[in-house]
Parts: structure tokens; C-alpha cells; sequence
């Protein structure tokens, strides 16, 4: 009897001590329920052209302004010579289509340039026709024909800088490593005012001011003035194939400057104030322009003739053929009537987007330094042209 006792005890001190064992073993959490995601907003890609963006045909308008439609004419003729030979990325024509309304350019009389656009042409809006202007003009700055202290070298066009295929296959400009052959981004713009390029004979002259150097590369031209009062004219030669970064916008998400506070002089005005801060702002701009010496009326645009104040426009080539006439209707007078496209910019990209040319001197660069106007935009092509591009899948 002792025994069972004893044996029961046992077996009840057992089965607690397993009990109080059991009562520490931690236990896994129930596991969640999936978090189901929201499906991505997915982008869709923005057209490559403007035959992909879509063109309709517009009525132009009853007045036109003679002044604006006479500078264009004189712009559009000294395109045509180019146009007639030139490939149209935007699709929308071909050489040829031009001939015949650029002969006719050469017969029109003083006073018929606003019928002259109005009647040989076909007005198309390219997208929904939302038009975004900004200026552009030739600035005059001081420089030397000599190295000085605190100057900027303005440099020519280095023979390393070339057209490539990097390894992922993509083509483009760059640099191919002496050692490996390889093709690789070109130098910075931070690497080249760190002294990448001296002592290579690219200078073509020296600023005075390293600051009016910079904007003289988003204005792709300018009017280079030497202590014995002669001066050298240049313009874009070539672009190190790296972003373009617009500083001002920088300046604009940072909040430094106010929405709609960032014109050129206000840019100026707070790197002059923050020289530190500044170069580094200006760094962030990896891109680089080189530059050439130019003869001639005016400045070279990308069509390589003269550009015309009033009469210029910048435009990206995938969405207005080079050379085309551009009618403007905005939010602000200065800049409505008819232009020819003439030039583009690094920063002048997509549909309806346009740079405003305005010539020299200190009311073209007020002008142009504040330029910001939203309106409607009309791309004007050979009569009969529209129709075909329209035709076309």
C-alpha cells in the first residue's frame, strides 16, 4: 500500500513538474495576414515623336502681326536652304515637302508675311497644343585672350570627346579610356573646373567672371570682350553628354528660392551672396558646354545659320521640325506671334516646350532672364503635309 502510494505520488509530482515545464515553453505568435498591396501606378512612357504624340489641324488666325510674321520670314528663309535637306525626327515631313513653300518665301513682298503663313501652310497642333516658353540671348561678358588670376578658361571642343558605344550598348558622347578601350562617361563638370582639361591647348579664352561663364553655357552663345575693346563672338560647339540640371529648380525645391522667384537674376544674386554654396550648386550641373568662335550677323543656331532676336525659337527636333515656323499665342505679349525653330537647348525637351530668342544687350537679357509664359502653341507645315501625316498609322 506504501508502494501505490508512494508510486502515485511519484507520478503526481512527475506529471506537475511536466506541466510546469510546459507552462515555459514560449509559443509561436499566429502568423499575420498577408498585407496586400496596392497595384502600381504604372506611367506610361512619354511619346518619342510627334507623330506618336498626334497632331490635329487648326484654323489660323483671322489678324496676324506683320512686325513678328516679317522677322520670321527673314528667319525662315535663311533656313531653307538646310530644311530642304535636313531628316525630320518628328515625323511629320521630309525635305522635299519644303521646296516649294520656301520658293515661294523668296517672292513674298514687304507686307504679305502674314498671309504669306497664313495661306501656304497647314497650322497643327502637336499634343494637346499646352505651350511652355522661356528666353534666351547673347550675353556680353569681359574676358582675356591671356590666363589671369581668378579668370575661367573657355574651352574648345577636345578631340577626346567623342561619339561611343558604352558596354551596356547604349551610344552616345563620351570618352574611351586610353588603357582599355572602354567607353565611359565624359569628364564632370566638377572633374573640368578641378583642372581635367589644362594645359591641353583647349582654351579659346579666359572670363573674367567664372558665374556669367556658366549662364553663358545655358545661353549656348556669346560676345567675349577684350581689355583693348576687340571681342570674340562664340557659340555651342559641343556638349560633354552628361545631365543637364537646371540649378534654379534645385534652388526651388530647397526652398531657398519661392516658386516662381527663380529668374536668372535671382539665381545670380544668391550665388553672388553664398560663394561657397554656389560653386557647389553649380557642380551639381554636370553638365558642360564647349564652345567654337563664330563669324557672322548673329549667333549660330543648330541649323547652323544665324539666329534671328524676336525671330528664334529653341525647340526639340522630335516634336517641331527643325526650321518650321511656330506660332505662339501666351499669358504674356511679349512673346506671342510667329517664330521659326531654329535651335535647341539641353534643357528645351518634349512637346510644345520653347526658348524664345531676344538677341544682345541689357533689355534682351532682362527680357529673356525673366521669360516664363504658358500658352497654346502651332506648328506650321507645308500645305498638304498635314493631311499625309495624319493619314499615316
Amino acid at each position: 500500500m506504501n508502494f501505490v502510494r508512494r508510486a502515485l505520488t511519484l507520478a503526481s509530482i512527475a506529471l506537475l513538474a511536466a506541466c510546469a515545464k510546459t507552462a515555459h515553453v514560449p509559443t509561436s505568435p499566429p502568423p499575420l495576414p498577408p498585407v496586400t498591396q496596392p497595384p502600381p501606378v504604372l506611367t506610361p512612357p512619354p511619346p518619342p515623336n510627334a507623330r506618336a504624340a498626334g497632331i490635329r489641324l487648326v484654323p489660323p488666325p483671322a489678324i496676324i502681326d506683320e512686325a513678328a510674321a516679317g522677322r520670321a520670314l527673314s528667319a525662315f528663309r535663311l533656313s531653307c536652304p538646310v530644311l530642304v535637306l535636313r531628316t525630320d525626327s518628328s515625323q511629320l515631313s521630309i525635305g522635299p515637302d519644303w521646296a516649294q513653300v520656301c520658293a515661294d518665301a523668296s517672292t513674298v513682298l514687304p507686307g504679305g508675311a502674314g498671309a504669306f503663313f497664313r495661306d501656304r501652310f497647314d497650322w497643327v497642333q502637336v499634343a494637346d497644343g499646352k505651350a511652355f516658353a522661356t528666353g534666351y540671348y547673347e550675353p556680353t561678358i569681359q574676358g582675356s585672350r591671356v590666363p589671369l588670376p581668378g579668370y575661367a578658361p573657355i574651352y574648345g571642343v577636345p578631340a577626346d570627346l567623342v561619339r561611343c558605344t558604352r558596354p551596356d550598348g547604349t551610344t552616345g558622347r563620351g570618352r574611351v579610356d586610353p588603357l582599355t578601350g572602354i567607353c565611359g562617361p565624359y569628364f564632370t563638370r566638377a572633374e573640368i573646373d578641378d583642372g581635367a582639361l589644362a594645359n591641353r591647348g583647349l582654351e579659346i579664352a579666359w572670363a573674367a567672371d567664372p558665374l556669367e561663364l556658366f549662364f553663358v553655357e545655358i545661353q549656348g552663345s556669346a560676345r567675349v570682350v577684350f581689355p583693348d575693346g576687340s571681342s570674340l563672338r562664340i557659340g555651342y560647339g559641343e556638349q560633354n553628354g552628361l545631365p543637364y540640371t537646371p540649378i534654379g529648380k534645385l534652388l526651388r525645391e530647397r526652398g531657398v528660392l519661392p516658386p516662381g522667384g527663380a529668374s536668372m537674376q535671382a539665381i545670380k544674386d544668391w550665388i553672388r551672396a553664398n560663394p561657397d554654396q554656389g560653386r557647389e550648386l553649380m557642380r551639381e550641373n554636370q553638365s558642360y558646354i564647349f564652345f567654337k568662335p563664330t563669324t557672322g550677323p548673329g549667333p549660330l543656331g543648330s541649323m547652323g545659320v544665324p539666329v534671328t532676336p524676336h525671330g528664334t525659337v529653341a525647340a526639340d527636333p522630335k516634336f517641331v521640325p527643325l526650321g518650321a515656323p511656330v506660332f505662339l499665342t501666351m499669358d504674356r505679349p511679349e512673346p506671342n506671334g510667329l517664330w521659326v525653330a531654329q535651335d535647341v537647348g539641353g534643357a528645351i525637351k518634349g512637346a510644345n516646350r520653347f526658348d524664345t530668342f531676344w538677341g544682345g544687350g541689357p533689355e534682351a537679357e532682362a527680357l529673356a532672364g525673366g521669360m516664363a509664359a504658358k500658352g497654346q502653341a502651332f506648328v506650321l507645315l507645308p500645305k498638304g503635309v498635314a493631311a499625309r501625316a495624319l493619314a499615316q498609322p
